[in-house]
């Protein structure tokens, strides 16, 4: 009995006898694997990432305690408990069980155990941004209104010297801004900048910058056909919660917004485990949560699927447990009132088994075993069964500092994100227009304001100087977007997208790929394609 049997993915036997099995073409239905302290969670967790790999299906995989590393390498008979793994194995009639490593690529979004992952300011956007500094509603308006000035005035917002720049600036044009946007107040402006520098201070400014990550560089397959198992470093990560939390938010929406439509293929393009899926909910404005759920419900369709990895089910909240097909339920304990809630709440998500206590059976799993319930071919929720959950084949247990090392020197993206680059944006920018301010200032006194206002200015916006690119993607754009519609027109075809809005949004894109190219920074089309694209409908 293999790990993966055709379009399954084999997860462990059941105690009527019968194999437990996820359909990998439900695999983006989303899961919950759910247990306490010690009940196996993170095996199963490492048990089912291997398979995903070994069935072509990439993994992203937070190491939130420093042993998951250890799936990079095959585990071995010396291991201590190597007879407990075998015996399992044996028990559940894996006659081909053998121990054997992943391909693995580490990451670290402070650069010391593995590749950084960057974004900027820009992609990650003020709403994830209010939730990462913990602004309150009316600081958060301001920071919107921030980044609606660094739009207007065409200035790159890629690191967190950037933002604290334009922090500046706009205190500058407080009152102007008022007028345009609402009220600006420095006490709003101050508080966001002592957040900046209290995130800087713990390591967050890493995060902010470039080269930033491309999603593509998370989907990948070793020559053997398996799917990469993407490591992120969050020992360290795990001491600053909310900043945990953002960024799996951000990259969650960063696929979703970069992967096609796909429907429901015949397996995942990407299997996300986000462990310790309570901090993404403790203290979540209604906002946030509503993108959550909506990222959740909707990122399906692009082939991702989600499995949250908490402590107690009830940490999630109902909006989001609803959409959670696949699931795994280790042990959980009844010494409180809250935990007794949890277990009710955890039997009444299974489908009904006549010949299983759910409840009494939470209670008395011991460690390997699980509650399972997964979506059958059909799409309906298979009976909960008592389950001895399958060992992995790969290292239970971290790696050494040498073996990380060479998996590192044999990442497929070795070298791409290893070092920062520091391109002009908001900060340079301003600075060259306070210099070149009071350049003018002392040319005024010398020449007179008419002699002045006669050249050219100094400061140019970020969108000055492309010229003739802009002009003639805009009119290539507008020309094919045209088009499209007259096409649509002419031959009756129909969609359920506005015509003229799909077309502004294609020239937008057109525009913003080729500001991205003028300016020489990779990723900006999509930075600007729904400024440019609001602006032109």
């Amino acid at each position: 009995m293999s790990n993966t049997i055709a379009d399954q993915i084999f997860l462990g036997l059941g105690a009527n006898g019968e194999k437990q099995s996820l359909h990998l073409g439900r695999a983006n239905r989303h899961g919950l694997i759910a247990g306490a302290t010690g009940t196996g969670k993170t095996v199963t967790l490492q048990g089912l990432a291997e398979s995903f790999s070994a069935s072509g299906v990439p993994v992203f995989v937070a190491d939130v305690k420093g042993d998951l590393a250890g799936i990079s390498m095959p585990g071995s008979p010396t291991f201590k408990h190597a007879d407990k793994l075998e015996s399992r194995a044996k028990e559940l009639g894996m006659d081909d069980y053998a121990y054997s490593d992943n391909p693995a690529v580490f990451w670290d979004l402070y650069g010391e155990q593995g590749h950084p992952i960057r974004t900027t300011i820009s992609e990650m956007g003020p709403l994830l941004l209010a939730r990462l500094l913990d602004l309150n509603e009316t600081q958060e308006g301001v920071l919107n209104i921030v980044f609606r000035f660094a739009d207007e005035e065409g200035m790159l917002l890629l690191d967190l010297e950037d933002l604290q720049t334009m922090l500046v600036y706009t205190s500058q044009h407080a009152s102007e801004l008022t007028t345009r946007y609402g009220n600006v107040t420095k006490a709003s402006i101050g508080t966001i900048q002592r957040q900046l520098l209290s995130l800087d201070s713990q390591g967050g400014g890493q995060f902010f910058g470039e080269p930033a990550l491309e999603i593509a560089d998370f989907i990948k397959l070793d020559e053997q056909g398996r799917g990469y198992i993407n490591v992120l470093a969050a020992d360290r990560l795990m001491r600053s919660p909310k900043l945990y939390a953002t960024f799996l938010l951000w990259l969650l929406a960063e696929l979703f917004e970069s992967l096609p439509e796909v429907g429901d293929p015949e397996k995942p393009k990407l299997v996300f485990f986000f462990d310790e899926a309570h901090l993404l909910f403790d203290d979540a404005p209604k906002a946030l949560e509503d993108k959550i759920e909506q990222v959740v419900r909707l990122i399906r369709s692009k082939g991702v699927g989600v499995f949250f990895v908490t402590q107690n089910p009830i940490d999630i909240p109902e909006e989001v447990a609803g959409q959670l097909g696949n699931r795994v339920q280790h042990a959980l304990r009844a010494f409180t009132p809250k935990d007794q809630r949890a277990i009710r709440a955890a039997a009444e998500t299974f489908r009904i088994n006549p010949d299983l206590d759910v409840e009494t059976a939470i209670t008395e799993l011991k460690t390997g075993e699980a509650l399972v319930s997964t979506l059958m071919e059909d799409g309906s929720p298979g009976i909960v069964q008592r389950t001895l959950i399958k060992p992995p084949r790969s290292r239970l247990g971290p790696i050494t500092p040498k073996e990380r090392a060479i998996m590192q020197s044999i990442s497929p993206v070795e070298g791409k994100y290893d070092q920062r680059v520091d391109r002009e944006s908001a900060a340079e920018v301003i600075a060259q227009k306070m210099v070149d301010a009071a350049a003018t200032a002392e040319e005024v006194e010398t020449q007179g304001r008419d002699e002045v206002a006669k050249r050219e200015r100094k400061s140019t916006s970020l969108w000055d100087g492309l010229g003739g690119k802009v002009v003639k993607a805009a009119s290539g754009a507008a020309a094919a977007s045209a088009g499209s519609i007259l096409a649509a027109k002419l031959s009756g075809r129909k969609s359920r997208a506005n015509p003229t809005a799909s077309a502004a949004s294609s020239a937008g894109g057109t525009i913003a790929t080729e500001i991205g190219k003028a300016v020489g920074i990779p990723g900006l089309g999509r930075f600007a394609r729904n400024l440019i694209g609001g602006l032109m409908r």
